[in-house]
């Protein structure tokens, strides 16, 4: 049903580039650079959460607030090369239920991000309910490995790989 779409994006010129380039600058530094936005969301991400559960206590959970514009740089950053990426290989994402569940344990990690935001690095902090932010925190640790995870897997649970290609 779908498979025009699929082969329309697969012909373009960006995806052709993307898949058939020998240029480093094509595929290998869209994915590294995916890697990279990665590393300072969910890096800087699980730091709050681990220090939201206690570790590093003498650290306070204020002195996160500086580091939020990084998580959603990072966050910006793998929305667009994971664009890339799915305009490298359109088929292989959009017909992957894998694909899917990546992208709904980051928007519920996402969402978790906000949350913590919202009740404890705001301008009027007064930690509310402890053991409630404390569930966010595991959930957010368990929605961001969840999405790590299903990720790698796009990379070997697929069915199709293109349209145009007999893969």
């Amino acid at each position: 049903m779908f498979d025009p779409f699929f082969g329309w994006l697969e012909s373009t010129s960006l995806s052709r580039w993307l898949v058939e380039s020998t240029s480093v600058f094509a595929f290998p530094v869209v994915l590294a650079l995916h890697t990279i936005g990665l590393a300072f969301l969910v890096g800087l991400n699980a730091a709050l959460d681990l220090r939201i559960l206690g570790v590093a206590a003498q650290i306070p959970v204020t002195a996160f607030r500086r580091f939020v514009p990084i998580m959603w740089a990072g966050f910006w950053l793998n929305a667009g090369t994971g664009v890339l990426l799915l305009i490298a290989y359109p088929t292989k994402a959009l017909t992957n239920p894998v694909f899917y569940l990546k992208l709904g344990l980051i928007a519920v990690a996402t969402a978790i991000l906000l949350a913590v935001r919202r009740r404890l690095l705001s301008e009027r902090v007064v930690p509310s309910r402890p053991a409630a932010l404390k569930l966010l925190a595991v959930a957010s640790l368990a929605c961001w490995a969840g999405a790590i995870i299903a990720g790698r897997l796009l990379a070997y649970t697929y069915n199709r790989l293109t349209v145009s290609r007999f893969d």
